[in-house]
């Protein structure tokens, strides 16, 4: 499989007229090699797949990145200079602008400066080279990202069967936490957030030491990782019988987001799905508490490509894989997000997740849905 990626990096270095590319990001790197390890840098030309890393990896690359030459070094990133671009000569290399820190270039600069005297690479700013290639997911990455989803499904199912009163928001966090990894997951896809009450009003609130509430929504927003790829995925829940102000906030996001679902497709942009959304919730009167995008791409990382969004011109296409995920925040009140991990398969969104949107009563008394 990374016989092929890095072909494929290959024809992007000529059509974009460059020599070499360097690739520093760890989920990039992972990507195009395969190799897991938490340090290292590989460089692909048209002749040539190099892999630095220090000798706690040189087993690991051996075994992980088979179609990778291992460049032996010592010391931080930046000392692989000299050994990773040996014999190199004055070539024309992309790195990675968009993670690479002015500092980490200054220092990767100095560093040729020292070794090549007579003939020095060049280096060119380059702008999500790798994570255009990684946008449409292939079918092993797919399967890894089902298996995924799947296990927030039923992590989501367990919270569910667990929550009751008497638990804090960082009771229940730490219960799913340890169902999910307990049940397969290599790790989380980012820190589980539990928000009651008026705390869910914050999108991205943390859990805290606080009792849940009877009579109050929460919001779940959880993810695992499997084979290294994400899920995400959140649930609103109400402790009780919802008053008439919540059936309203939470049916609204419902529906925002099912017509989201259903007239996505392939060939629109980030923004035209957004608007989708967008509109149902503002012609509903709350159009000023939903202030985030629509929803974002899910791979090796949590976030990435593809953007759904008021500002996003990419255009939608099979095998990109993001969530639909809008919201209503109401300060002092509460907030209602509704989020799926989706595929667009065939010029249609295909809805991975499988949690049930519909019963987000909890009885009191066993804690299970109604």
């Amino acid at each position: 499989m990374s016989t092929a990626r890095i072909e494929r990096v290959r024809e992007h270095l000529e059509n974009q007229g460059l020599d070499a590319l360097l690739i520093t990001t760890p989920s990039n790197r992972r990507w195009i090699s395969g190799f897991t390890g938490s340090a290292g840098v590989i460089l692909i030309s048209q002749d040539q797949a190099r892999l630095a890393a220090d000798s706690r990896y040189w087993e690991q690359v051996k075994l992980q990145a088979p179609d990778f030459e291992l460049v032996k070094v010592i010391g931080a990133t930046t000392a692989t200079a000299p050994d990773l671009l040996e014999d190199t000569g004055e070539i024309t290399i992309g790195f990675e602008s968009a993670h690479m820190t002015v500092d980490a270039f200054n220092q990767w600069q100095a560093a040729i400066d020292r070794a090549f005297v007579k003939f020095q690479p060049r280096f060119v700013p380059t702008h999500h080279a790798i994570e255009r290639l990684r946008i449409v997911k292939d079918d092993d990455e797919l399967d890894a990202l089902a298996r995924a989803v799947q296990l927030a499904d039923e992590g989501m199912a367990h919270a569910r069967s667990r929550l009751s009163p008497e638990m804090t928001e960082r009771e229940l966090a730490w219960e799913i936490q340890r169902y999910v990894m307990e049940h397969g997951a290599d790790d989380l896809s980012f820190s589980t957030i539990v928000a009651g009450g008026k705390w869910g009003a914050s999108p991205h609130a943390y859990p805290r030491d606080v009792p849940l509430q009877i009579g109050a929504g929460i919001v779940i927003d959880m993810g695992v990782i499997i084979d290294g790829y994400c899920s995400d995925l959140t649930r609103t829940l109400y402790l009780g019988n919802p008053d008439d102000q919540f059936k309203r906030v939470y049916d609204t996001v419902l529906t925002a987001q099912t017509m989201a679902e259903e007239r996505i497709e392939s060939g629109m942009t980030g923004t035209e799905a957004h608007t989708i959304a967008k509109t149902v919730i503002s012609e509903a009167g709350y159009g000023e508490y939903f202030g985030h995008g629509l929803g974002h791409g899910v791979g090796l990382d949590v976030h990435e490509a593809p953007r759904l969004a008021p500002s996003s011109e990419t255009i939608l296409e099979d095998g990109h894989v993001f969530t639909i995920e809008p919201g209503i925040y109401i300060p002092g009140w509460g907030g209602v997000r509704i989020e799926d991990q989706c595929v667009m398969m065939e010029g249609r969104v295909r809805v991975m997740s499988a949690s049930p949107k519909l019963d987000l009563e909890v009885d009191l008394e066993i804690g299970a849905t109604v």
